[in-house]
């Protein structure tokens, strides 16, 4: 954090709790607050995430939401397997709201996670295709899902997991460079573009 916070102008804390999921592991929400707590005040750090139960119901994320200490700038997740008026809500409440890849849809990008994306962005953008909140794409620093999603953030660990794999460089780190560099190049979407399906279902309506 040290390092991050002097070296960069915004910083975003999230809490692994989908890496400790699959382990499975229970994260540690106390001292994960704690951290948050040391942290936040930092100049650099944007905001924190807001721990979640990745598998859970709507009741058990929106305990987490009452038990976070509103001092803090935190963002809730909406998993894909809960419902659209929860997304709905959580728009309308918070400033911004991460999305999270779960259920039937639990890998970015991929099949029908596109359709499920479609319907989340039916609840949460106008009908020029701009969110009513900021939008946070949990692993979703896919060039293909930045281009078509209008993301103001996103995260993953695919530079660490994938970086000897797309622009081979001399050096393991010289290559998760490159591979960094090549996401940060792609500019996430102003707007999203409703299927023509979905735009002749508004119509209708």
């Amino acid at each position: 954090m040290p390092i991050a916070c002097e070296n960069r102008v915004s910083v975003v804390i999230e809490n692994g709790a989908y890496t400790i999921w699959k382990q499975g592991g229970q994260l540690d929400i106390d001292g994960y607050m704690r951290f948050c707590e040391e942290w936040y005040r930092h100049p650099s750090v944007a905001w924190c995430l807001i721990p979640d139960v990745i598998e859970g119901n709507e009741s058990d994320n929106d305990a987490m939401l009452a038990d976070w200490p509103r001092a803090i700038p935190g963002v809730p997740v909406w998993h894909y397997h809960e419902s659209l008026d929860r997304l709905e809500r959580l728009s309308h409440e918070w400033p911004i709201v991460a999305l999270g890849s779960s259920g039937e849809w639990p890998v970015p990008g991929v099949g029908k996670w596109w359709d499920r994306t479609a319907e989340a962005m039916k609840v949460v953008c106008d009908e020029k295709g701009r969110p009513r909140c900021k939008l946070h794409g949990l692993r979703m620093l896919s060039i293909k899902i930045l281009k078509k999603l209008p993301l103001a953030s996103a995260d993953s660990t695919n530079i660490v997991r994938n970086g000897d794999r797309v622009f081979p460089a001399p050096t393991r780190s010289q290559q998760m460079v490159n591979n960094a560099w090549r996401i940060e190049a792609a500019q996430s979407a102003s707007h999203y573009r409703f299927p023509r399906r979905q735009l002749l279902l508004n119509t209708n309506e």
